[in-house]
C-alpha cells in the first residue's frame, strides 16, 4: 500500500533531522574544517546522496544550524514582565541556554570566530537581519525603560558579556561558576537577587580550569 504524503513528509522530515543531529555531533567532535561529509553519513546512517539533496554542501549544513541558533535568539523577544524581570529573564535564558546546548554554542563561536568560516556566519546573520534587529531594538527598550541614558551601547555591552560568559563556558564547562556569574550580573544592574538557582550544575567559584 503506498504511503499517504503526511508519512512521506515525516519521514523527509525526520531524515533531515537525523542528518542535522549527526552534523552538530560531527562538528563538535571534531570541528568544522576537519569534518567531512563522509564523517557526517556514517554517524547519521544516511548516503551521501541523501545529504547533498537535503543540504547540498557541509557549509549548507552549518548554515541551517546557525539558523536554529540565531532564531533561539530571537526567542528573547517573547519574554514578558517589567523591564527588570525581562532583563533578569534575558540573562537567564541565554546562561541556560549556553549551559544546555554547548555543541551549537561552540560551533557558533567557531564559526564567528575562525577566519576561514566568518564568511558562513556572516551569511547566516545576514539572512536574519530583521530577526536580529528586533532583538537589538527589544533590548534597547527594555534599558530605556530602565533609564539608561545609551539604550544601544547597553545592548552592545550585555550581549558582549553574555557572548563572552559562552565562550568561557564552553572552555571550562566543568570549573565554571555559573550561578555565581548569574547573580554577579543581577547585582551589576540591580536586579533582585534570583530566588531560586538555575536548574544546572555549578561548581563553586575557585579557578577556571579546562578538565
Amino acid at each position: 500500500m503506498p504511503r499517504s504524503a503526511t508519512v512521506n513528509q515525516e519521514l523527509r522530515e525526520r531524515s533531515r533531522e537525523r542528518i542535522l543531529t549527526a552534523a552538530l555531533e560531527t562538528f563538535a567532535a571534531k570541528g568544522y574544517e576537519a569534518a567531512s561529509i563522509s564523517d557526517i553519513t556514517a554517524a547519521a546512517g544516511v548516503s551521501r546522496g541523501l545529504v547533498a539533496y537535503y543540504f547540498g554542501t557541509k557549509e549548507q549544513l552549518a548554515a541551517e544550524l546557525l539558523d536554529r541558533w540565531l532564531d533561539g535568539i530571537a526567542a528573547l523577544l517573547t519574554l514578558q514582565g517589567t523591564p527588570d524581570e525581562r532583563l533578569a529573564a534575558i540573562i537567564d535564558a541565554t546562561l541556560l541556554a549556553a549551559a544546555t546546548t554547548l555543541p551549537v554554542q561552540r560551533l557558533a563561536i567557531t564559526l564567528m570566530m575562525q577566519p576561514t568560516t566568518h564568511a558562513v556566519f556572516a551569511r547566516v546573520e545576514q539572512a536574519k537581519t530583521a530577526r536580529l534587529t528586533e532583538v537589538e531594538d527589544t533590548l534597547r527598550d527594555i534599558f530605556a525603560a530602565r533609564g539608561a541614558p545609551d539604550p544601544a551601547t547597553e545592548e552592545m555591552l550585555l550581549r558582549a558579556t553574555l557572548e563572552g560568559v559562552t565562550v568561557k563556558l564552553a572552555i571550562y564547562p566543568e570549573t565554571f561558576p555559573l550561578e555565581a556569574i548569574r547573580h554577579r550580573l543581577y547585582t551589576s544592574y540591580a536586579l533582585p537577587a534570583p530566588s531560586t538557582p538555575l536548574p544546572i550544575r555549578s561548581p563553586a567559584v575557585d579557578r577556571l580550569r579546562a578538565r
